[in-house]
């Protein structure tokens, strides 16, 4: 059997060429392999990624560097606007670990959530694709506690991604935890100096960031290779949600012309998160359903095959992770650690009985919240677990034949709903 951990350690050799072009029909898009000077053995190479999304498969990493591209109405990003795939050696401010496909992907998928959030400090913490906590803050470290607290557990490990400059006290929280990536349109002085405590720790600047906003417009080709050796090619989506404006009250007019339609409409504060939420939502795998709070996720169901198991699984999560912060705050750990500690009889057993009492008492940190759905609810069974849990509101696409079912079920429990009149599917 191959050594594991010399596979994970090893920065492959790729075999793909130095350039790629593109052709759609008349027009070419050019691309640039992206490499890096490395040491290696006591000499300096270049080197592009370390391997793909595992040991064992060459990758390499490509810039949109020529050709501009219109098919149909639609304009795609033009070169010039490189983010991740522009990376140089002064970008990578510590190279920690040598990059990968997933550390970069990782990157890529924060800064398309960031793209779509308000212009304020924020924090989005990924992991294997996906966000397991977004927060606003009013400096980039308290949006990287709150997004941290909402996902102790999958935080570790993860990559931590900021629309603002890291500050020193930003570095000292992040210093305290395991991470893999930072990346920050900046870092103010001794930042850098503090994250490099942490040998393995990639350091990344990104200029660019600091007008991710500007990228919320833009489209690019994309690409689904199939196991044949074929293509998929399609537009990347665009989120139409740009303000609270942009939301519909959920209603729903049936041929018999019964109109069923929303009570009650949703507070400027019910607003607020769930346009924070169908952000968020545009980087998240589907079926996904949320639950955000005050700006922050409370939870993130992911990947599911059906609507309300993912539901139950964003429940599921909801009160995992909110014990696990009221243990961290009480003892600074989880709550496994202090399971052992009450089994060893370090802890008396009622240390766990406090956090369940709160946990149960605040539903998981879901009462009080709003719920997102990437797409509608075919049976009112998904929205009645979400209700049952204590949102005071939904944000869902709409378009199901039991869209009137729903908004019963919504008015019945003084829940407000919107409609986005789009599907935020992500595979």
């Amino acid at each position: 059997m191959a050594n594991l951990k010399a596979m994970y350690k090893t920065v492959m050799d790729d075999h793909f060429p130095e350039d790629l072009k593109i052709s759609f029909g008349g027009q070419t898009l050019l691309y640039r392999k992206r490499v890096w000077k490395i040491e290696d053995g006591g000499e300096v190479v270049e080197k592009g990624l370390r391997y793909g999304e595992n040991p064992g498969q060459e990758a390499a990493l490509y810039e949109l560097v020529g050709g501009n591209l219109k098919l149909g109405e639609c304009f795609f990003i033009a070169p010039g606007k490189g983010l991740v795939s522009c990376l140089s050696e002064e970008g990578l401010l510590q190279f920690g670990k040598h990059p990968g496909k997933t550390n970069l992907t990782d990157i890529d998928n924060a800064l398309n959530i960031l793209r779509y959030l308000k212009a304020t400090p924020a924090c989005a913490i990924m992991k294997h694709n996906n966000p397991c906590g977004v927060a606003y803050g009013a400096d980039a470290g308290e949006a990287y506690g709150r997004a941290n607290s909402a996902d102790r557990l999958a935080a570790f490990g993860g990559c931590a991604a900021f629309n603002v400059a890291v500050s020193r006290d930003a570095a000292e929280l992040l210093a305290r935890n395991y991470l893999e990536v930072v990346v920050a349109p900046a870092y103010e002085p001794g930042a850098v100096e503090i994250l490099q405590g942490r040998k393995n720790l990639r350091i990344v600047e990104i200029a660019r960031i600091d007008k991710i906003r500007d990228y919320a417009p833009e489209r690019f080709v994309d690409f689904k290779s199939l196991m044949d050796g074929g293509l998929v090619v399609q537009q990347s989506p665009l989120n139409r949600i740009k303000t609270a404006a942009d939301f519909e009250i959920a209603s729903v007019s049936k041929k018999d012309g019964t109109v069923t339609k929303i009570k009650r409409s949703p507070t400027e504060k019910e607003l607020d998160d769930l346009l924070f939420g169908w952000s968020v939502e545009q980087g998240v795998t589907s079926n996904s359903v949320l639950f955000v709070k005050d700006g922050k996720t409370v939870a993130i169901g992911t990947g599911e095959q059906d609507r309300v198991g993912v539901a139950e699984i964003a429940i599921f999560k909801a009160y995992k992770k909110y014990a696990d912060d009221l243990a961290f705050r009480a003892h600074g750990c989880l709550c496994f650690e202090i399971e052992e500690k009450v089994n060893k009889g370090e802890l008396p057993e009622s240390e766990l009985d406090k956090i369940s009492e709160k946990v149960k008492a605040d539903r998981g940190g879901i009462r009080g919240s709003v719920g997102v759905s990437d797409a509608f609810f075919p049976k009112p069974d998904g929205i009645n677990a979400c209700i049952k849990e204590g949102i005071t509101a939904m944000v869902q696409p709409g378009g199901s034949m039991g869209d009137d079912q729903i908004i019963a079920a919504c008015n019945a429990a003084d829940v407000t709903m919107v409609f986005t009149g789009q599907r935020a599917f992500r595979h």
